[in-house]
């Protein structure tokens, strides 16, 4: 008789990620992923670009004034969305 080893896919992609990628790819996805849930829909709809590399999440909105705001919040947006990965992920956020 064979026996497989039965996992979800949700831990199969994690594994291929962290094997093919780095781990840190897998955490920067998430993070992108996780941005409208952190900042909201209205944020998010303003958001025209999203990114992270090397620990530096960019972030591009329409507005002057929102980016302005947005410079206020961002050691919260920092936690928020390193909480929602479960470790220190973003270390620094750039809004352009």
């Amino acid at each position: 008789m064979v026996y497989f080893d039965v996992k979800p896919l949700g831990d199969l992609l994690k594994e291929f990620f962290e094997q093919h990628r780095g781990s840190d790819y897998f955490d920067g996805v998430t993070v992108v992923n996780s941005w409208p849930k952190v900042v909201g829909p209205f944020i998010a709809s303003h958001t025209i670009d999203l990114s992270i590399k090397n620990g530096v999440l960019f972030v591009r909105v329409d507005s002057d004034a929102l980016r302005h705001e947005l410079n206020y919040s961002k050691s919260l947006l920092k936690k928020s969305l390193n909480d929602m990965v479960g470790k220190e992920t973003v270390q620094e956020i750039v809004l352009n």
